[in-house]
């Protein structure tokens, strides 16, 4: 996507200096600033910090990070130690794990001298394939906008909830929630979107910051405002991203996301997940059991960034002094509250067969899955 008329992904390789570059997601919406990630510690942090964020861009990150391990240490051991360090950076976007397995498993056959160029080059593809993936979704969640607007008037808006940030800055380029959003406003459609802030770290203003440059009309509102106008009539469908999925589609995502679907399942709006294939953990079933949930760091709930009036950008404090902090990062929202499941192959329900039959390669590890949660 573009940025001041530029075009950038959200992360990119350097070739004459070897390194990745990354833009620095903390200092947005209001500075732009990009990175240079050159150490395993530097690999690590930017994602621990959320310098990357989004499932899909933390496997692609993970996968250049193994690949500067490699040209460190082409060993077996290094490669396992490496594979350890950086899965334990976050614990709930399976892309992370599904990369790291991904780069261990091609990786462990070669012989060391093999292994730091297949380990960049693999990288390099991962991070293709995910702009081909957004792409496709947009594609067909297109397809479930131009259905809402034959039942609209001619040129009336559609409006569209999403909460957090599922955009090309979770991703390497284009967004999964977000890529339907802008292949309709492409496409001459006329929509609209309400974007949560989504505290703690209001990533909601990162969509924003999205959807504004690319000139898609929205609105920012808080968290509690989606209820209210879904009641009103004011929302025609949701779409959101999604960090881990279950084989049986229960979706894990951003903090708030169940509440947003129990208010649509009780006003009839349809409620729309975009679904990476490589964000579908095939190895559990019930998501509310078995999906860890990351507790971040206290501090996120207590302090909120922004902009000063000076053009500072500042944190400050919004509680009272040594009231204590809770923050879980996601939760999960079942399977019966998700409308369909926007995949880069179509879409489907969130169902055990629904995901089997968009994916039959994967439908042993999913029955497997069922078998063992019962």
């Amino acid at each position: 996507m573009k940025v001041n008329g530029k075009h950038y992904r959200s992360l990119w390789w350097n070739a004459e200096n070897d390194v990745l570059e990354i833009i620095d997601q903390r200092w947005l919406p209001h500075d732009f600033r990009t990175q240079t990630v050159g150490t395993m510690e530097e690999f690590a942090d930017a994602i621990v910090e959320m310098r990357v964020r989004g499932a899909p861009l933390i496997g692609a990150t993970a996968a250049y990070a193994m690949a500067l391990a490699m040209k460190i240490d082409p060993s077996n051991d290094h490669l396992e130690k490496s594979w350890q360090y950086f899965n334990a950076t976050r614990p709930t976007a399976v892309n992370l794990r599904w990369a790291l397995d991904r780069c261990k498993n091609v990786l462990l056959p070669l012989s060391e001298d093999q292994r730091a160029d297949a380990a960049l080059e693999l990288a390099h593809e991962i991070a293709d394939e995910d702009v081909e993936i957004n792409a496709q979704i947009g594609k067909h969640g297109l397809a479930i906008i131009q259905e809402i607007a034959k039942s609209k008037k001619p040129g009336e808006t559609i409006n569209i909830l999403t909460h957090c940030n599922a955009g090309w800055l979770a991703t390497v380029d284009w967004g999964t929630a977000t890529s339907p959003m802008y292949q309709a406003h492409d496409a001459g459609i006329p929509i609209h979107v309400w974007v949560d802030e989504t505290r703690p770290r209001n990533q909601g203003a990162l969509t924003s910051w999205e959807l504004g440059s690319h000139g898609v009309p929205h609105t920012y509102i808080v968290d509690n405002a989606g209820g209210h106008l879904m009641q009103h009539g004011m929302v025609d469908l949701v779409i959101v991203g999604t960090d881990r999925t279950t084989s049986r589609g229960d979706v894990c995502n951003k903090i708030g996301t169940y509440l947003k679907a129990l208010a649509a399942k009780a006003n009839n709006v349809p409620f729309y997940v975009a679904l990476p294939s490589p964000t579908i953990d095939w190895t559990i079933a019930d998501g509310v059991a078995d999906i860890p949930i990351e507790e971040r760091n206290a501090q996120e709930t207590t302090h909120i960034q922004g902009l000063m009036p000076d053009g500072c950008i500042q944190t400050v404090q919004v509680t009272p002094e040594g009231t204590p902090g809770g923050n879980p990062a996601f939760d999960v929202t079942p399977n019966n509250l998700v409308t369909g499941l926007i995949t880069e192959r179509g879409v489907t329900p969130a169902t055990t067969e629904g995901l089997q039959s968009m994916f039959p390669e994967f439908a042993q590890p999913a029955a497997t899955a069922m078998k063992a949660g019962g």
